[in-house]
């Protein structure tokens, strides 16, 4: 039986030199697709996502320093660089999160012909949001969320992602997540320091790609609520499948 494309999303692969050599080893032919985002931003809503899992108590400033993986997320070049030293360019494919969140149909229609599938047209329902760190908030119980975590990394080491899906869709992901204070507001300063370590990082991606990145560089961070999208609802290509990280 004929098989479309297979795929797999997962982010944390794109820090890990030992993931790129192992995927070059296996899969030599493989087209990758990096999405980058703002990396201000990035670090921001990862920032936001972890204090809303109870995965720390820190200010920002504080998690700067102590959470090696809010910057390092955000090198983009310098890990770009090492999968260019394993894959040829043309089966490297850069996107920029900003033109996700401007023109979603122009978005997957590039991606769709990168991989090999014909063009398709998304739907309304595909172009809803479906996450915001924004909105989120301190957990009510530290233990009931860390618990929950854990847990939910329990079953997918399983397999058993289907109990997590239905947890997180039910009314009772209310009783792990939010519930508690607000998520702190972040200082205007300490935004533009991180801008100006990341800058080196955006100016080297800017050479590469031809083009002007120039707001990643200012330190100011958009409203999640002023983009159309934060990301695509769980609705996979068509004719591509997808496998959990």
């Amino acid at each position: 039986m004929h098989r479309g494309p297979i795929g797999e999303i997962a982010p944390t692969y794109f820090v890990s030199p030992e993931a790129c050599e192992r995927i070059a080893q296996t899969i030599p032919d493989a087209r990758i697709i990096f999405i980058f985002r703002n990396p201000v931003e990035r670090a921001v809503s990862l920032y936001r996502l972890k204090l809303a899992y109870g995965m720390y108590r820190w200010s920002f400033t504080e998690a700067l320093r102590r959470d090696s993986e809010l910057v390092d997320s955000g090198l983009y070049w310098t890990h770009f660089s090492e999968w260019r030293e394993n894959f040829p360019d043309e089966q490297l494919l850069v996107m920029i999160y900003d033109d996700l969140a401007r023109d979603p149909q122009a978005f997957v229609s590039r991606i769709a012909s990168f991989i090999g599938l014909e063009d398709f047209t998304l739907s309304q329902s595909q172009l809803a949001r479906v996450f915001s760190t924004e909105r989120m908030t301190r957990p009510r119980s530290y233990f009931a969320t860390r618990t929950a975590t854990a847990f939910a990394n329990w079953c997918k080491s399983r397999r058993l992602d289907h109990l997590v899906a239905s947890v997180r869709e039910s009314a009772l992901i209310k009783l792990f997540l939010g519930g508690g204070e607000s998520l702190p507001t972040l200082l205007p300063e300490t935004l533009l320091e991180l801008a100006n370590l990341f800058r080196p990082e955006v100016e080297a991606l800017e050479l590469h790609l031809g083009r002007d990145l120039g707001n990643w560089k200012s330190g100011r961070i958009r409203s999640e609520q002023q983009t159309p999208v934060e990301k695509f609802s769980a609705t996979p290509i068509p004719g591509t499948e997808y496998s959990a990280p």
